[in-house]
């Protein structure tokens, strides 16, 4: 597959043909890793890493199970099951 070298600013750039794009599976956006092997360029997708949010987490618990409420527990009662230990020194 053969694309032309285009300019871009300072930089050169090339155009992904849209064949080559939905093949890989590229998004906009999304990293490549490009490594020189003698005078050849290997193009690797790198593959997203999944972020996670605390209210995302929550949101698709209370999608997945909106009637359940978890129990609140008070645990200001509690004593601790352990003796008071001294502190070490440093």
């Amino acid at each position: 597959m053969r694309v032309q070298i285009a300019k871009w600013g300072n930089s050169s750039a090339i155009r992904l043909p849209k064949p080559l794009v939905d093949e890989l599976a590229l998004k906009p956006g999304q990293e490549i890793d490009l490594t020189v092997e003698g005078k050849e360029v290997r193009m690797t997708p790198v593959k997203p890493r999944f972020v996670y949010r605390i209210e995302d987490l929550v949101a698709e618990m209370r999608r997945l199970a909106p009637d359940h409420e978890p129990p609140i527990e008070d645990w200001s009662a509690v004593e601790a099951p352990w003796p008071d230990v001294p502190p070490r020194d440093p």
